[in-house]
């Protein structure tokens, strides 16, 4: 089997899983028990970890050598650090249990929630940027697109998640802060 099939196997499962999980199975999951349950949540995990391996099919065998130039080079290594450490103050901020949607929902409007509603997903698409300057092809531009639609599906359900618990509140909140960067816009949410 072709490195091409595989990658579109792999694709093409990731985003039916990915959207039957986050669309479906994960809000069924915040309605019925306000969190996710263990099943879910290590779905999720699963699902993101299988993510994060998925270059391992196109990536030369060469990997991890970086040819770019070195301009190239010093962009994608320190949008890889800055993401990953966003993604972990996040964590830390929000609390893991909390990130990995077990624990009690927090309403955090400070820090870099007053930036962004997903400081965590823009992280991770931080670290995604950063991955595609080291290592650029078509297969990681696909990638980059894969988790654009996997972190949004995730989003949403979340979104609706929040807005079930803190009503006009967290509708007020999103009228104020970008649901990634940017200036806000009314979205179905925000005018719910």
């Amino acid at each position: 089997m072709s490195n091409l099939t595989l990658y579109l196997i792999f694709y093409l499962l990731l985003i039916s899983g990915g959207f039957i999980l986050l669309r479906y199975l994960v809000p069924r999951d915040y309605l019925k028990h306000g969190k996710l349950s263990p099943l879910i949540a290590f779905l999720q995990a699963i699902l993101f970890f299988i993510y994060g391996g998925f270059p391992t099919i196109y990536l030369d065998k060469t990997w991890p050598r970086v040819t770019v130039p070195i301009l190239f080079h010093a962009v994608g290594v320190s949008l890889v650090c800055i993401g990953l450490g966003i993604l972990i103050y996040g964590m830390i901020r929000l609390g893991v249990f909390r990130s990995l949607g077990r624990g009690k929902a927090q309403f955090i409007k400070s820090g870099l929630y007053r930036i962004t509603r997903n400081p965590q997903g823009i992280a991770c698409g931080i670290f995604v940027i950063g991955f595609f300057t080291l290592w650029p092809s078509w297969y990681a531009a696909g990638w980059a697109l894969l988790y654009i639609i996997l972190i949004h599906l995730m989003i949403l359900s979340e979104e609706q998640h929040l807005k079930r618990v803190y009503g006009q509140e967290y509708v007020r909140y999103c009228r104020d802060v970008p649901r990634y960067l940017g200036k806000p816009f009314n979205n179905k949410l925000d005018s719910a």
